[in-house]
Parts: C-alpha cells; sequence; structure tokens
C-alpha cells in the first residue's frame, strides 16, 4: 500500500480541526482531498458520525456537511482499508498525544507485520496540539519504537529506519484558532481567521513537503528550518500564558463574576509589570533548555509579545471562550484545561530541573492563582443556580 498523496487527514474533528479543516477546503468550497480522521477510541467520533454532520458557521451562515465521506476511521482501519493520506493534522487536546503516539507505533508494527516496512508508508505527523512538549512526545515516540523491537513486533530499526521515521514526525506550532459549541448532535463549530502555523522539527523533506501541500491547499503555513521546535514552542507558550492564563485570571473578579475579556483589555499598559515578569520567567526556563540563547533580550521579547497580542487585540482568548460556554451550560469545573496543563506543568518541571526554584515557585503560584478563580466563578455560578430554584 502506498500513501494517497496530496490528501490530508485531521485528527480529530473538533475546534481546532474543524478551523483547519475550513481553510484548507478554500471556506468549504473543495471538499476533496481534505479529510476527518477518528481519534482511536473515541465515544465523540462516534457520536459525531451517528449525527451524520457537520454544522459549520460560516459568514453566509450555518453550512452543513455530510459526515460521510469526510469522516474516514481511524488510522489503523484506514490502513487496513488501502487508504492513509499523505500529511495528518494532529490536533486532539494536548493529554491525548501521547495516545495517537501509540497508535503510530501500532501501525508500524502493522506495516511490518505484512512485510512493508522498507516501503514506511507512514504519513508526516504534525502534532499541532497547543502545548509544550515535542521533545518529550518523540523521545516517548524512540522509546516505544525500541520497545516494540525489544518484544519482537519491529525488526531492528537503527541506523536506517529509525531517522527516517521520526523524521516524520514534525511540530505545527500554530496561532489558528476555533471554537466549539455544543455536543452530539447539536455541536457548532466556528472558524477563526486563517492563521500562521509555524512547522519545525521532523526532517527537511517532511517538512517541506507538508508545508507545500498544505499551503496549496489553503491554508497558511510556513517551514521554519533554522527554528527549533521547543523554541517555536516556547514563544507560542508565551502568548498563551498572557492572553489565555492571565486572561482568564483577570476575567474574574474577587467576587467570581466572569467578563469575557478581548486580547486588547487584557494586555494594558498597568498589567506590563506582571506581563514583563511573565516573559522573564518563562526566558529563563527556555535557557535553561537551550530553546533560547544566551544573549536573548527580555525586552525585545517582550516588545515582540505586545505586537503578537496587538494583532488579536479584538479577539476573546479560546480559554475565555471556553469558559464562558461552560458557564452557559452550567458545566465549569474549578479546574485548568489540558492546553493550560501542557503549557505550566513543562515550564514547572523544567525549572526544578535546571535549579531554578523562583521560576518553579512563579509558575506554581500561576496555576493557584487561576484555579482560585475557577473555583469563585464555580462558587457564583452555584450560589445563582441554587437561588434561583429555592
Amino acid at each position: 500500500m502506498t500513501l494517497a498523496l496530496g490528501t490530508v487527514g485531521i485528527l480529530p474533528p473538533g475546534a481546532l480541526g474543524m478551523a483547519f479543516y475550513y481553510h484548507l477546503t478554500q471556506q468549504l468550497t473543495q471538499l476533496e482531498g481534505v479529510y476527518f480522521l477518528e481519534r482511536r477510541g473515541s465515544a465523540s467520533a462516534q457520536a459525531l458520525k451517528s449525527s451524520g454532520a457537520l454544522q459549520i458557521q460560516t459568514a453566509q451562515g450555518i453550512q452543513v456537511i455530510p459526515t460521510q465521506g469526510v469522516l474516514q476511521p481511524d488510522l489503523i482501519h484506514c490502513y487496513e482499508a488501502g487508504w492513509v493520506p499523505e500529511v495528518i493534522l494532529v490536533c486532539p487536546n494536548p493529554d491525548q498525544v501521547l495516545s495517537f503516539i501509540s497508535t503510530t507505533v501500532y501501525l508500524l508494527e502493522t506495516i511490518y507485520a505484512q512485510g512493508a516496512l522498507e516501503a514506511l508508508p507512514l504519513p508526516i505527523l504534525v502534532l499541532s496540539a497547543n502545548g509544550i512538549y515535542f521533545q518529550r512526545v518523540r523521545q516517548l515516540f524512540i522509546e516505544k519504537l525500541e520497545e516494540a523491537t525489544l518484544f519482537g513486533r519491529l525488526p531492528d530499526l537503527w541506523p536506517e529506519l529509525m531517522p527516517r521515521i521520526v523524521g516524520r514526525l514534525v511540530r505545527g506550532v500554530t496561532v489558528q484558532t476555533g471554537v466549539r459549541e455544543g455536543a452530539g448532535r447539536e455541536t457548532v463549530y466556528y472558524p477563526g481567521p486563517r492563521g500562521r502555523t509555524r512547522l519545525a522539527g521532523g526532517d527537511s523533506a517532511s517538512r517541506g513537503r507538508a508545508g507545500a501541500l498544505l499551503q496549496e491547499l489553503g491554508g497558511w503555513f510556513e517551514e521554519a528550518p533554522h527554528s527549533s521546535a521547543t523554541r517555536l514552542e516556547f514563544d507560542k507558550a508565551l502568548i498563551n500564558l498572557a492572553c489565555n492564563v492571565l486572561g482568564q485570571i483577570y476575567a474574574i473578579d474577587e467576587h467570581g463574576q466572569f467578563n469575557p475579556l478581548i486580547v486588547d483589555q487584557i494586555i494594558t499598559p498597568e498589567r506590563y509589570g506582571e506581563i514583563r515578569e511573565l516573559v522573564y520567567r518563562v526566558l529563563q526556563v527556555g535557557q535553561a533548555v537551550r530553546a533560547y540563547g544566551p544573549q536573548e533580550d527580555l525586552e525585545a521579547m517582550f516588545q515582540e509579545l505586545l505586537r503578537s497580542c496587538q494583532i488579536h487585540g479584538g479577539h476573546i482568548p479560546s480559554s475565555l471562550q471556553w469558559i464562558a460556554m461552560k458557564i452557559r451550560l452550567g458545566t465549569l469545573e474549578p479546574e485548568i484545561t489540558p492546553t493550560e496543563a501542557w503549557l505550566i506543568d513543562p515550564l514547572i518541571r523544567y525549572a526544578l530541573a535546571g535549579g531554578l526554584e523562583g521560576a518553579a515557585f512563579y509558575f506554581e503560584q500561576l496555576k493557584r492563582r487561576l484555579i482560585q478563580k475557577l473555583i469563585l466563578a464555580v462558587r457564583l455560578r452555584r450560589s445563582m443556580v441554587s437561588g434561583s430554584t429555592s
């Protein structure tokens, strides 16, 4: 079996995946060649399939796309059916990325069992979920491959096959936005404006081919051959931490009242001191793991962050949109999302490993502040509900 050249799979059909789909299909006008893949074992994918349709909010209103032909099975079932896309945009919650890596190893074991490993019909995998994880995921990918070798499920992959396999693993650091509202048959997707995704990691051939195909289909993808994937993750983390984490803290007042702020209301001059400290702490940790060099300038990074935020000044950050939806549905809980956890927790881990106790304390306190504000919002919501029913 060979890869279906010129085709793209998006896994799963969530908020970010749907935003990619919207732009890669020329605003839903050219559907051929772009598909969704189920995440293996996903209940939400089964519910979506049973609903029979995807509802996408466009400038012209809600457009309904039948799932038949668009929503494909999981990667293993696709391979067994004789069809695998050339490029897969992998954009589940960050805590689900490792599960997909396990699925990829199982795919390679299946390919080997069929005697096709030398041909390597393995897609280019563009990891696009937010977070700081690429180094860890790549290392775990190698460990899982070597474990499969140890138990005879794969042959010895060194020195020829391992670099070819790991080279297909590319990091796509994106500012693409999208929101999903509702559940099951009532789900409606709201793609954001076309946002840039920068490609790093992997080998040059995989980055170049993925970028060329995705750009040709209508996405905004750029190869960053001289930037490390971790550097790009840290740069994006700064934006997410400032707009989403600090944004949530600022958007919930001391009584628990939530106000969905836009970026321009979050990044204001009176908060520059706190935002500059955030940049400093991220820079400290980034230098410890060599994502940033010793010559990096704090003020230059701070000004670049301000410029990046100003571009999206009228946008309500995704985490604030998520809180608004949860409050509206009455399902808000006092816990941070996987996206925030995969930003803050790695920074704490790296800080502790690098002996940066001050930075570790800063990010631990940031996490506590966020959870405390979410607790206040949940308490207010529950008191309002109990008051209305008493």
